[in-house]
């Protein structure tokens, strides 16, 4: 990501999150799944493949898609409007999500050897742990932004009341 997210002004920062982060995961996931999917049929058999690689993808791309649903629909409106008594519940949920990301994250992490391209590998296969790279990125960041600079406000404030 090369934009820089508004830190300082939550409103700006949950529709920094959406435009930024959501709409890229949303093209990112399918086409890696695609991507894995090709790799482990036109593979099978080679012991570097990433066996299960596609099937966790998209499992992913539910998980996320409904995770970043209860966002934009539920946790980013009461955000913006300005908070108040409840927002902890939606919060913890959110930080609870971003826990079996990081899990999801670990595994594609073992199914890779680390996003490490074997030699010989064809371009769709390197295409692919690029494109997993870039990905993994971008869920760290936009996981940081929310649990990190996001959420804590508002959970100070949920704890005052």
């Amino acid at each position: 990501m090369t934009d820089t997210a508004p830190i300082d002004d939550p409103v700006a920062l949950t529709r920094h999150i959406e435009a930024s982060f959501h709409a890229r995961h949303r093209a990112q996931l399918p086409e890696l799944a695609a991507m894995a999917e090709r790799v482990e049929h036109v593979h099978f058999g080679d012991e570097n493949v990433p066996e299960g690689l596609s099937a966790l993808l998209r499992r992913m791309i539910g998980a996320l898609e409904v995770h970043m649903k209860k966002e934009e629909l539920i946790l980013f409106p009461a955000i913006r409007r300005g908070g108040g008594p409840g927002i902890d519940g939606p919060i913890a949920v959110m930080r609870a999500d971003h826990d079996d990301h990081d899990r999801e994250v670990a595994e594609i992490r073992r199914l890779t050897g680390g996003l490490a391209v074997p030699e010989g590998a064809c371009r769709t296969w390197t295409a692919l742990y690029a494109g997993l790279g870039a990905f993994l990125d971008d869920l760290a960041e936009h996981i940081r932004l929310e649990n990190e600079v996001l959420f804590p406000p508002f959970e100070t404030e949920a704890a005052r009341a």
